[in-house]
């Protein structure tokens, strides 16, 4: 099973009661902690002391990876003493990991989803969450309306790479089996 992280805000931590409306504990609070959390795995070798280790980050969007990734890279090539454990470098590392969608930024500016995307390798590894029935929800198609992501791509966040990396083998209802079986056969594929 994977290892999940789900951050959480808390008014009394100090850097968070700096901030005076909710907005802003909401914007910062799960983006904030999911990052020193991410951090401190990623510098402490823990991707190379359990390579097998499966590792999913929950509820924080998805705004804050470049910005992660980037930064540790930067750090990294200029203090690699300081992680000795890497063999590469932290954004290969958490390019490796899983994602929850929620809450997906849906901003003016698709080229920045575009690459949060390219770069997180979303199509396997991001898993698609509603959050219902929170107010911040996410639709399904907040990820089918993406027109940057391939057909695959979508049926991997909407469902597969969950079944994938939660090792679930999926249950087919007779007539999903059946129109399968008809699409296989119409495709020449028969018995």
């Amino acid at each position: 099973m994977p290892l999940s992280f789900h951050a959480g805000y808390n008014w009394f931590d100090q850097s968070m009661s700096q901030l005076n409306r909710f907005i802003s504990v909401h914007a910062l609070g799960f983006t904030v902690f999911n990052m020193i959390h991410l951090t401190n795995w990623i510098v402490n070798g823990l991707p190379e002391r359990f390579p097998k280790l499966k590792v999913r980050w929950i509820e924080s969007g998805l705004a804050w990876l470049p910005f992660l990734m980037q930064r540790l890279d930067n750090e990294y090539m200029m203090r690699t003493s300081e992680a000795p454990l890497l063999k590469k470098r932290p954004s290969e590392y958490i390019a490796d990991m899983y994602f929850s969608s929620q809450p997906m930024e849906m901003v003016h500016n698709r080229k920045a989803l575009e690459v949060t995307f390219d770069m997180i390798r979303a199509e396997t590894q991001l898993l698609y969450a509603s959050d219902y029935p929170h107010w911040d929800m996410d639709l399904p198609s907040t990820i089918y309306d993406l027109p940057f992501v391939s057909v695959q791509g979508k049926r991997n966040i909407l469902g597969e790479t969950a079944l994938k990396l939660f090792n679930i083998e999926p249950v087919w209802s007779e007539k999903k089996l059946q129109a399968r079986e008809n699409k296989r056969m119409a495709a020449g594929q028969g018995a």
